[in-house]
């Protein structure tokens, strides 16, 4: 009798495990993958990726094991900032294609299990959009939609109301001769700001969301959140000047003020709550899989993680992390590496699911940033820690940056200011043409020319090129993705330590399971390693299951644990022979 009880209780518990995996949303272990439209693929040899693109090359997102892909922006738009200006937020551009083409891309990544997610841009609109137009003319209803003022009189002449910086350099005040006054615009100046302190502005852009969800997409990627609201003016309606930063004396720079009364308001976090609350009501009454929020904040840690919601609310299931592109750099060592990762599991409320995050289409390339030589290591590490990953197009085949001459640049974040430094402001080296094969153009366009160049090196760099080789940085992105189905990765515990100024190294554990470890050498020093000296509960010998082109041993190689070898810039996953 006892021998059956104690046979029940082990199937019972196996059948909770069961249903505590089971229990988990297909966000949480999810591989996320940025698609730059404009820059992904090219169908009809304009020279810009367009949405035909997009679906011609879905399979190959399934082949590298994506479970969802965020679209930049292809709505219609005057391309002022190149899709995040938008004009009509429910239409698709020309230059992207049509309503039509959106479906049957809708329709592929359904065939294909490739979810879709939009980019969502609630901050401003285009200066040409409907409501804008609208509220510069006073209309009753628009009246209000986004941020106006009159300015003030200086020696009699009028003035912007306050001493506020556009991102995109100069006053972030627009004289709109019209309306006879003033706008506010983060951006650039035909990217007037949304005012969210309007219900009908908030309703309006909930509407937005509805559209694209009847539509079928799982979810949006919000840009740009921090911006949303700012200061509520006083009871004249003015708005008080930032206080200066006396590091910088250009007062048409960015870097000019401190920017506390127009980014982080504590409304904010809110207006994301909201949204969650749109996505889980259609949820709801439709029926399927669960669909996410994931926003765009370079906030404070502590302000970032209050976009996961809070005792009352739900927030973003994916509030960015973006502390590997903001405090790891290319000379930081070990214990740097492990440091951010540990800041953001212990900020991260408890509960919630860890995103990591080291690219996208407005920061440098991860191989520019860090290196070529560590393009694998930054691999190894995003997708073998827990949680879900998130990896800008390109970035699998270790894409770095092309110079582009001042004279093609094309960037207003650039543009906008002056030709000196213009090279550390503008985002068009990480913006370049994706690398298919090493036919003209690198596959992307059979046009005669592309909206920014092909890196020169696209012949030995591409996807095609990759494929046939067994420790490209391509298959060794694979290979790391078919890992996160093991259990442990998916279910597992994490450490990460530093072993000493070089090495660090990641354990991902699960009881009566496999254990495995990611080891990174970031410097360029032989270093041996004894993995008894930061990790518990370690077997005497494991086995390589990842290596990279600097590695000398070959996967199923036998290590003892005590005695791991590695070479300068070398990166490799473990796995325990026995289940500990």
């Amino acid at each position: 009798m006892l021998a059956v009880k104690t046979y029940l209780l082990a199937v019972l518990l196996a059948l909770a495990a069961v249903a505590c995996v089971e229990s988990k949303s297909w966000w949480e272990t999810a591989s996320f993958y940025q698609i730059y439209p404009r820059s992904f693929k090219d169908s009809d040899g304009d020279g810009v990726g367009d949405l035909k693109g997009v679906t011609s090359k879905l399979a190959y997102l399934k082949e590298i094991g994506i479970d969802a892909t965020w679209l930049s922006p292809f709505l219609k738009s005057p391309m002022a900032d190149f899709g995040y200006d938008i004009s009509n937020f429910t239409d698709v551009d020309p230059i992207f294609g049509t309503m039509e083409d959106f479906e049957e891309l809708m329709e592929k990544s359904k065939e294909l299990g490739v979810r879709i997610i939009l980019d969502f841009v609630p901050n401003h609109s285009s200066d040409e959009c409907e409501w804008f137009i609208k509220s510069a003319a006073r209309d009753p209803e628009y009246k209000d939609f986004y941020v106006w003022h009159p300015g003030k009189m200086v020696d009699g002449v009028r003035r912007p109301p306050n001493n506020w910086v556009s991102v995109f350099h100069g006053s972030a005040w627009e004289w709109h001769e019209g309306r006879q006054e003033y706008y506010l615009h983060q951006f650039d100046k035909k990217q007037p700001d949304l005012n969210f302190r309007n219900p009908k502005v908030r309703e309006t852009m909930n509407d937005v969301l509805r559209f694209w969800l009847e539509k079928g997409v799982h979810g949006f990627r919000v840009d740009a959140i921090y911006h949303a609201f700012e200061i509520e003016a006083d009871a004249d309606g003015n708005y008080p000047d930032e206080p200066r930063n006396d590091w910088n004396n250009d007062p048409e720079d960015y870097g000019y003020t401190q920017h506390i009364y127009t980014v982080d308001q504590p409304e904010t976090p809110h207006l994301v709550y909201e949204w969650r609350e749109i996505l889980d009501k259609f949820q709801q009454d439709h029926g399927g899989e669960e669909r996410v929020l994931m926003v765009e904040t370079w906030s404070p840690i502590d302000i970032v993680v209050q976009y996961y919601g809070n005792s009352t609310a739900e927030g973003a299931q994916i509030p960015f992390n973006f502390q590997m592109i903001l405090y790891i750099w290319e000379d930081s060592d070990a214990h740097q590496y492990a440091k951010v990762i540990n800041n953001w599991l212990t900020a991260m409320p408890e509960g919630r699911t860890p995103n990591w995050v080291v690219g996208n289409h407005d920061k440098n390339r991860v191989g520019s940033r860090f290196g070529e030589d560590r393009i694998d290591m930054f691999n190894m590490m995003i997708l073998t820690l827990p949680g879900c990953s998130i990896t800008y197009n390109g970035e699998e085949i270790g894409m770095t940056d092309v110079w582009i001459s001042w004279k093609d640049t094309v960037d207003p974040q650039a543009c906008n200011s002056y030709e000196e430094g213009y090279e550390y402001r503008s985002r068009d080296p990480a913006r370049t043409p994706m690398q298919w094969s090493d036919e003209p153009n690198a596959g992307f366009s059979d046009g005669p020319s592309t909206w920014l160049p092909i890196a020169s090196n696209y012949r030995q760099n591409n996807v095609k090129v990759q494929r046939g080789i067994s420790l490209s940085h391509l298959n060794i992105f694979k290979q790391l993705q078919a890992l996160r189905d093991e259990e442990t990765m998916r279910d597992g515990d994490v450490e990460a330590k530093a072993f000493n100024f070089d090495v660090m190294g990641i354990k991902r554990s699960l009881r009566n399971n496999y254990t495995f470890i990611t080891l990174m050498n970031v410097f360029d020093q032989i270093m041996t390693v004894n993995m008894h000296d930061v990790f518990d509960d370690l077997p005497p010998e494991f086995e390589y299951v990842i290596v990279t082109d600097k590695s000398i041993r070959r996967v199923g190689d036998k290590v003892w644990t005590d005695k791991v070898v590695l070479f300068p810039k070398e990166a490799v996953v473990l796995k325990s022979t026995v289940k500990v």
